[in-house]
């Protein structure tokens, strides 16, 4: 009887270029087990991550804008999708792992906080030891996940998930494919929401940015992608100078303009409020936990749990625990 994963295995080596990882030279698994008969390696990181818990809670959680009125705005799962299309996108023109740049770019952000990055910056500065979505990503993978048994990836999806925002020196291609496509989707997609909100009109983007990259969002999107691809040679993936100087300074407007747009953050002073009385109630109140984190309170302590917990929640989740706490009911007297 044929095996469809060494058929696929023995496939790979067509049509995966030098630079780009095999399966079936992967590093291998936490802790490792009997190969799938059907799927390689990394499709079966792709298929364990998409059927998670932590996954599913994306299309809760806030992109950039909180509570933003209208079905169109882009949630933390909305990004990932969009992160996960270019970057097959651009490791199958390079011929690149298509399997592991998916994995990596459907986990890279299963560790965000509900809130957005402003959910990010309570907890960084509620924790003790400190919060970073990044770091958090890989530890749902590894350990929350499955009630505590984790997703058991293999290291290549694990490293691109971990490092997929700074990066590291020993990065696969298909990781760094994923860190420029993450970004490309974030400046671009973001701009996108913006001027839907009001926050700006197309009139105010930048000219440097509309001559350069185009007036639509696809047009933009297309424009770096391309340009990315034409000239990544010899495993080094890099755009020409122009469209990389024209990207640095999009990303500066989208910080100076957007990101911190007075409107556009009117409410997040009140997330630090919401997420530090949550990480006291439960750090004081362990038992209020659900019962998978207490083994994490009796290993790590209750402030790592409460942390767990709280950054895997949803926006309207994390509001609801908030008001069931802290907000007094009705009540009358029969």
């Amino acid at each position: 009887m044929s095996c469809p994963r060494l058929e696929r295995e023995q496939l790979e080596h067509l049509l995966i270029g030098p630079y780009g990882v095999l399966s079936e030279a992967s590093r291998g698994r936490l802790h490792p087990e009997a190969e799938c008969d059907i799927r390689p390696c990394f499709q079966r990181d792709i298929d364990r991550i998409t059927h998670s818990k932590a996954f599913r809670r994306l299309k809760h959680k806030t992109q950039v804008f909180l509570q933003p009125e209208g079905d169109h705005y882009r949630t933390r799962l909305t990004h990932t999708l969009e992160v996960t299309r270019l970057a097959r996108t651009v490791a199958r023109a390079l011929r690149l792992n298509e399997d592991l740049a998916e994995a990596i770019a459907l986990g890279h952000d299963l560790g965000h906080t509900p809130f957005g990055h402003a959910g990010e910056r309570a907890l960084n500065k509620i924790y003790e030891g400190g919060f970073k979505h990044y770091e958090q990503s890989l530890r749902v993978v590894d350990l929350l996940e499955r009630d505590g048994r984790g997703l058991n990836l293999c290291y290549e999806t694990r490293m691109g998930i971990l490092n997929h925002t700074h990066g590291a020196p020993d990065d696969t291609r298909e990781a760094t494919t994923v860190r420029l496509c993450d970004r490309i989707a974030y400046i671009n997609h973001d701009l996108d929401d913006a001027i839907r909100a009001g926050l700006l009109t197309a009139d105010q983007v930048p000219e440097r940015i509309r001559l350069t990259c185009g007036e639509r969002n696809s047009e933009r999107i297309n424009t770096f992608l391309r340009d990315l691809i034409a000239n990544s040679q010899e495993g080094e993936l890099k755009m020409s100078p122009e469209i990389w100087e024209t990207f640095l300074f999009f990303h500066s407007f989208m910080y100076s303009d957007v990101y911190t747009n007075p409107i556009a953050k009117s409410e997040e002073s009140k997330v630090e409020g919401i997420l530090s009385r949550l990480y006291d109630h439960y750090t004081a109140h362990p038992e209020a936990l659900p019962a998978d984190f207490l083994p994490i309170v009796e290993r790590e302590g209750r402030g790592r749990a409460a942390c767990d917990y709280i950054s895997g929640m949803t926006d309207g989740y994390a509001m609801e625990k908030y008001g069931e706490l802290f907000i007094p009911f009705a009540w009358s007297v029969k």
